[in-house]
This record gives structure tokens, sequence and C-alpha cells, in this order.
């Protein structure tokens, strides 16, 4: 067995469903219809545009099923799929809302040069990670803080940080540099902390920022 080969569990189903069989397609929506779900609502943040994301992104499947190659892990194709309508939901919204062109992913690069954010709230926190993550609230208030983030940044946070796709992956389904990848990923979870911080933080621990001098 080579080391690079890909180990699919849906490679079976995948197989009956380009074959033509429909049950086998029934069984891999039901598999990871929750899944792309969640990654839909994560990126345009509206239960309704959510369902038409993962319906779309179905959709797609069928008119392209047997053009997949298993050079790639079936669930990644998907997760790149319902990104790209997600993203083309996202654009749209932005046009009848009459947004600049800088709203458009591919193109607004323009403040991915610019300073770093710095944490104005620094404080340990009330609990770890991990017990705060065990809390229904938590979730929450991480939902929250993940749509409170400009939506080019909160984009690349989804792919890297939660669907797990690597810079390249990234990149390509941005259609962005691998640069402006990982800048827009510190940029993510920079804002992130510190919004979580002013939720999580022990506020008698609070350590003043430092004052930074422009470079």
């Amino acid at each position: 067995m080579s080391g690079t080969e890909i180990i699919d569990p849906d490679s079976e189903l995948v197989r009956r469903a380009q074959a033509g069989d429909y049950a086998a397609f029934e069984e891999l929506v039901g598999r990871h219809e929750r899944h792309i779900y969640a990654l839909a609502l994560r990126i345009v943040g509206k239960v309704h545009d959510a369902e038409e994301v993962v319906q779309q992104t179905f959709l797609s499947v069928i008119e392209h099923l047997k053009e997949f190659r298993a050079d790639a892990k079936f669930s990644t194709w998907l997760v790149r799929i319902a990104t790209n309508h997600a993203l083309l939901l996202l654009r749209k919204r932005s046009r009848r809302n009459e947004q600049p062109l800088g709203a458009d992913y591919s193109h607004s690069e323009d403040d991915d040069d610019g300073p770093l954010p710095h944490p104005q709230f620094i404080a340990a926190w009330r609990e770890t990670p991990d017990q705060l993550a065990s809390r229904r609230e938590t979730q929450q208030a991480l939902q929250e803080a993940l749509a409170e983030l400009g939506e080019k940044h909160r984009v690349v946070f989804v792919l890297r940080d939660v669907e797990g796709l690597s810079t390249a992956e990234t990149a390509e389904v941005l259609g962005i540099s691998e640069a402006n990848v990982k800048v827009r990923l510190l940029r993510a979870r920079l804002m992130l902390r510190e919004r979580l911080t002013h939720l999580f933080g022990d506020e008698s621990k609070r350590v003043e920022p430092h004052a930074h001098d422009d470079l």
C-alpha cells in the first residue's frame, strides 16, 4: 500500500452511486448532510441561506458525481463544493445590498498587508478551554463570535481551523494566494481570541496591553 494512498470510508458508496445506485447516493446525503449544513451556516450565517447551500451542493454532486476521482476524500470534495456555493450566495447577497467589489473574496486583499490587530483585553481565562467547550452556552458564544468576523476572515477560519483543509486547498477554493490565506487566518484567530477573552477572561487577572510603535 502506498504511503500516500487515501483511505476514504465513503469509497464504496461513491462507487455504487456513480454506477447509478440511488440508494447509495441517499446514504451519502444522509451521512454528510448535517456536516454540510453546519459548514454552510458558519459561512453564510442564516438558516435559510444555509439550507439553500445544502440543496445546491447536493444538486451539484448529482450532476458531477461521475467526474469525482479518488485523489481526495469524498468529504473534502463536498466541502469544496459547499464552500463555493456559499461564496456565490454571499456575493449575490453583497450585490443585492450594493456593497463594493471589495466584498469579493478573490479580489479583496486590500487590507491583508495592513497592521495586525493588537489585543486590547488580555486576561487569563476563568476556566480551561476544555472545561468551557463542554458547555452548550459556550458553543453558542463561539458561534456568535465567529459570526462577528468579517466574511472573508470567517471563511478562511472555517476552512482551515474547523474543516481542516490545508493552506493550499483553502487558497484553491477561495482563489487567493497561500500567503493571503495565512494572513487572513492569523487575523481571524487574533480577532476571535479578543472576542472570547472578553467573554471568558478573568477581569481580576487582566493585564494592560503594551504600547506598540508603528513599524
